[in-house]
């Protein structure tokens, strides 16, 4: 399946945290990320992820071109809710597409676990039935 992760400046020493804990997960899968948050996976799991832009460059509207035409099946955008941001409209156009295309979305820690516990048991595999 392909992942796609992304996190607010404020969020990604979180995401290499969780990115560390559920390496195995991850690693069976195809990963996608903005640039920086993808750069600093990589750096901190030796996974290989396809970079997108950075966000502010265009790393978003690119994980938006993959939603639109279905390729991204899982989201993880770590978001920092206290953080105001001209980005978040951004994101709320990310969560729109995942909503119409019914990709499942995490925002924060405890739904990106879930999701990634609900695909290690393969809980997601309804995705690949959709996207055919």
């Amino acid at each position: 399946m392909n992942i796609a992760l992304a996190a607010y400046d404020t969020k990604k020493m979180l995401m290499q945290q969780f990115c560390i804990a559920y390496r195995g997960i991850l690693a069976k899968h195809d990963i996608y990320a903005t640039g920086t948050t993808g750069r600093l996976i990589e750096e901190a799991t030796n996974l290989k992820v396809h970079k997108y832009l950075a966000g502010s460059l265009g790393g978003e509207k690119q994980m938006e071109i993959q939603l639109e035409s279905n390729e991204i099946d899982m989201v993880i955008y770590l978001r920092d809710a206290q953080s105001v941001s001209q980005r978040s409209t951004e994101v709320d156009s990310l969560f729109n597409l995942c909503d119409i295309h019914n990709i499942p979305f995490a925002s924060n820690l405890a739904t990106a676990e879930l999701l990634i516990k609900a695909l290690d048991r393969g809980d997601l595999d309804w995705r690949e039935l959709y996207k055919n």
